[in-house]
């Protein structure tokens, strides 16, 4: 009969790597994302400007 500890504890720890390669994942994505958007923001200043304004209207009008 197979060891259900030992099944579970291989359960655990695939699950954890998947976790921890799935945050890895998520880290670069969002760290990619913010280059980019100071990228653009430099290329395109009067754009960025702009979106930085709406950002604001947004958050005055936002109701908790």
């Amino acid at each position: 009969m197979p060891d259900r500890n030992g099944d579970e504890r291989h359960t655990r720890d695939t699950r954890d790597s998947r976790d921890t390669e799935r945050r890895r994942k998520r880290a670069l994505f969002l760290r990619e994302l913010d280059e980019a958007r100071e990228l653009r923001d430099r290329v395109q200043p009067r754009r960025a400007r702009a979106a930085r304004m709406r950002q604001q209207m947004r958050m005055r009008t936002f109701r908790w």
